[in-house]
């Protein structure tokens, strides 16, 4: 079978809610209002911490679709001012949200148990915070969630061919910065990580047999799987990837914005920032590169992130390993993207209806597990007023 990214076509009922005149998409969709009619409309399960569990209405895949969203709508008005990235988190924050991560991801596994049937990952995000809140293809939402999914391998073998050229695909050939021109040094720096759980693997190690990819990019296999979920220390290592990939992305647009060689004050590892990216004459030279292309090109200056942006995924691949991969967020890049998936979401209520009473049962199913963890309590809404499935009115 050809190695390509797929094109997913999943329902989406008709949305209800309106933007008001005078006021963009993105501005309604970060506004308290919208994302209070989230929370009522789709609430699943809501935390002391502000972590909500909620149903994705315009999801990505119709088997299981769930996200954990840090939601401090109601106490951080400014949306320029919310958390977008786990580090800045609160440690009980980070405390739950690994807590709520590893359950929902157990249920998945147990639920989805063989990987030659179904395709299983969990994907955090970075919701850029600087970016303007006007700009086409910014995500939705501007604080930071962990998006959780299940597709039956059949339907992705099934699917049309998507363009390997397609922007939004991440892979170390065409569209990711670091890994097309520098890998190398990308990988020497992220050695400083010194892990004992997450163990390095070689460029497609990981890859899927459908898709082909990930493609390239840093990835670290779960020896012990599904159990090693359950130990703090996995979650500490999980850290420590973001970390190291926040302090490489800070460094080099550092040296892009400001043609200066200096380590970030805020820097975990700046030793290593020393020795092996500001000592890297291949490294100082794409970010120079860079900068230039900037101050020529004003189309190409606007498309910058100059703050982190990141997606991290862990998925099992197709001979049931556990992996955990990082990738530069671009815009308008999905979660399964990385993996070779693009999802066409469809506005189709006939369809959407027929899978909508086994979507929301599998929902209220791993709320059930939340609950009795102790760390929340389920929320009411509309398609399940008591805990049980109940269309929505027509």
């Amino acid at each position: 079978m050809k190695l390509t990214p797929r094109i997913i076509v999943t329902p989406r009922p008709s949305m209800t809610l309106s933007v008001p005149e005078g006021v963009s998409r993105v501005e309604f969709f970060n506004s308290p209002a919208n994302l209070k009619n989230l929370a009522e409309e789709n609430g699943l399960f809501r935390t002391p911490e502000d972590l909500l569990m909620y149903r994705k209405l315009v999801g990505h895949s119709s088997e299981f679709d769930t996200s954990v969203m840090l939601d401090v709508s109601r106490r951080i008005l400014d949306p320029l001012g919310r958390p977008v990235r786990r580090d800045q988190m609160k440690r009980q924050q980070k405390k739950v949200w690994q807590q709520m991560t590893q359950i929902i991801c157990d249920y998945m596994l147990e639920t989805y148990p063989d990987p030659e049937k179904h395709l299983v990952l969990c994907g955090e995000a970075s919701l850029d915070s600087t970016w303007p809140l006007n700009k086409p293809g910014v995500p939705s939402i501007r604080m930071i969630h962990n998006h959780f999914m299940v597709f039956p391998m059949d339907e992705i073998a099934a699917a049309e061919e998507a363009n390997p050229n397609d922007p939004n695909l991440t892979d170390s050939g065409h569209n990711t910065l670091f890994l097309r021109q520098l890998s190398g040094v990308y990988e020497q720096f992220l050695d400083v990580l010194d892990l004992q759980i997450l163990r390095p693997m070689s460029a497609g190690d990981g890859s899927l047999k459908l898709t082909g990819y990930p493609q390239g990019l840093p990835s670290w296999e779960v020896p012990g799987g599904q159990e090693k979920l359950k130990d703090q220390y996995f979650w500490y290592e999980y850290e420590q990837v973001l970390l190291g990939f926040l302090d490489f992305y800070q460094t080099f647009f550092s040296l892009v914005s400001n043609g200066e060689e200096t380590i970030p004050p805020a820097a975990t590892f700046p030793t290593q920032i020393r020795d092996v990216l500001l000592s890297n004459p291949v490294f100082i030279r794409v970010a120079r590169d860079l900068r230039e292309q900037v101050i020529q090109d004003p189309k190409f200056a606007n498309d910058i992130r100059w703050r982190p942006a990141y997606k991290q995924i862990l998925y099992r691949d197709d001979q049931g390993k556990l992996i955990v991969t990082i990738s530069q967020n671009s815009v308008g890049n999905a979660i399964t993207e990385l993996l070779g998936i693009v999802v066409n979401r469809v506005e189709d209520p006939e369809a959407y209806a027929k899978i909508e009473p086994g979507l929301v049962g599998r929902l209220l199913e791993v709320r059930d597990r939340l609950q009795a963890a102790n760390i929340g309590e389920s929320l009411s809404a509309p398609c399940w007023p008591n805990g049980e499935y109940k269309p929505r009115p027509i």
